[in-house]
């Protein structure tokens, strides 16, 4: 039998689909500051076990944690993936996708396959949009098209009358008037971020200092552990610090595979004030490797990625090997389980919630598709004690997933709105969904 190119992939991609290992250990095993990290499984073939996107049927909706509930803050949005809350109470959300891959080849066409049967193959729509609920309820009833025309936006941040987007290959700049609905004016580039060709994890997060004197900038790695050639991971795998006014930067911390998510931790802790980041660890090792992590930022700080990871774990696939390298490595402060996509990353400062949500961490977790059974697919929240994770994490919202494996939504990025309420983006559902305390 002979078969054409795209039946050809397709086979191949059907294929994938059927093969891998089996995960041995719970998610729990691989969850907290002290996971189990069993021996690598690497095989030619790897485990992939994508949950089909479908999104919602009408009136569905995840399960909330008891005590809480859940709506449809907004919905129709075009792969809304990051939040963002203006003081004002305006929220702002980036509907947004990967820019369209100069680079093809077989990988490329077989990743986008499995991209679109998860939910993430269409064009990205590169606006940020807001959203407004002037009466109160839980519900936006205004909204508008704060910015278009931009790259692949993600992170944002206002400092002052600066609106910053960071889009896939730049920080830029746009004056903003409080309840403005509507952003008009050309941007101003404040630096160019790495992208290119291949632009492997596309999403450049973003958060601004306390004081708002500088930004950082989370930009992921260019490939899984190196293989497209370090040279294409320069300023790669790590977390930018600029200076707004004039543009300068440096790497605040390196070794982060895929940082995405970033919060500051100040709630009981007036004197550290630390950055925390949600990193996207390392694929192919076998379902139960390697956790993704949360962990405080260490200025200089180096993380592993690619030559370990979890400290001096040493992964031997990356050549040549860095053992100075891996001698310094830092071990990440808590993990998230492995394969769950770990992206979304919010302080519980400021959240109406009941009470075991009032110093932590919620987390949005995209979900698995290099691991059997699947990881993921839920919003989490990690409690704190004394400024560091004290628990085990509790489920906040789930559901994602049917008794058919199919994803009629993904959870990305979280945020606390004015009112206290916790607001989760999901991007195969094209909803904003909105958990409150029960009443």
């Amino acid at each position: 039998m002979t078969l054409h190119r795209p039946a050809a992939f397709t086979f191949l991609a059907l294929t994938l689909t059927a093969c891998g290992d089996m995960a041995r250990l719970p998610i729990s095993a691989g969850t907290g500051p002290d996971p189990v990290l069993p021996p690598p499984n690497t095989s030619l073939i790897p485990t992939v076990n994508i949950a089909p996107a479908t999104g919602w049927p009408e009136g569905g909706k995840p399960r909330a944690a008891p005590g809480t509930e859940v709506v449809a803050f907004a919905d129709g949005l075009d792969h809304p993936r990051w939040l963002y809350v203006l003081p004002n109470g305006d929220v702002l959300v980036a509907e947004t996708n990967r820019p369209p891959k100069e680079s093809g080849g077989l990988k490329a066409w077989v990743m986008g396959w499995f991209m679109k049967k998860a939910g993430a193959g269409g064009k990205s729509a590169d606006r940020i949009t807001l959203l407004r609920d002037t009466d109160a309820d839980g519900v936006a009833d205004q909204r508008s098209v704060f910015l278009d025309d931009l790259h692949s936006p993600f992170g944002m941040a206002l400092v002052g009358n600066d609106f910053y987007v960071a889009n896939t290959d730049a920080v830029v700049r746009f004056p903003y008037e409080e309840g403005q609905t509507r952003i008009t004016a050309p941007g101003e580039t404040v630096v160019e971020l790495p992208a290119g060709p291949i632009n492997h994890h596309w999403t450049k997060s973003l958060v601004a200092s306390p004081d708002g004197s500088k930004l950082y900038v989370g930009v992921g790695s260019n490939s899984n552990v190196g293989e497209n050639g370090m040279e294409n991971e320069r300023g790669r795998a790590a977390i930018w610090e600029i200076d707004p006014d004039t543009g300068e930067h440096r790497i605040y911390a390196s070794g982060l595979r895929n940082p995405v998510g970033m919060a500051w931790q100040t709630e009981n802790d007036e004197e550290s004030g630390e950055l925390w980041v949600a990193v996207n660890e390392r694929d192919m090792l076998g379902s139960d490797l390697v956790p993704d992590y949360m962990t405080s930022v260490q200025e200089g700080g180096f993380y592993g990625w690619p030559y370990s990871y979890f400290g001096q774990h040493v992964d031997e696939r990356v050549e040549p090997q860095r053992p100075e390298l891996v001698e310094r490595a830092i071990v990440p402060d808590y993990a998230l389980g492995p394969h769950t996509a770990s992206l979304g990353l919010t302080s519980a400062e400021g959240n109406t919630l009941p009470e075991r949500f009032a110093s932590g961490m919620f987390v949005g977790q995209h979900g698995s598709w290099n691991r059997k059974p699947r990881s993921g697919y839920k919003v989490i929240f990690v409690p704190f004690e004394g400024g560091m994770p004290a628990g085990e994490p509790i489920d906040v919202l789930t559901g994602f997933v049917n008794e058919d494996g199919e994803a009629l939504g993904r959870p990305v990025g979280v945020a606390i709105a004015e009112d206290g309420a916790l607001l989760v983006a999901d991007d195969v559902g094209n909803i904003i969904w909105r958990v409150s305390g029960a009443r």
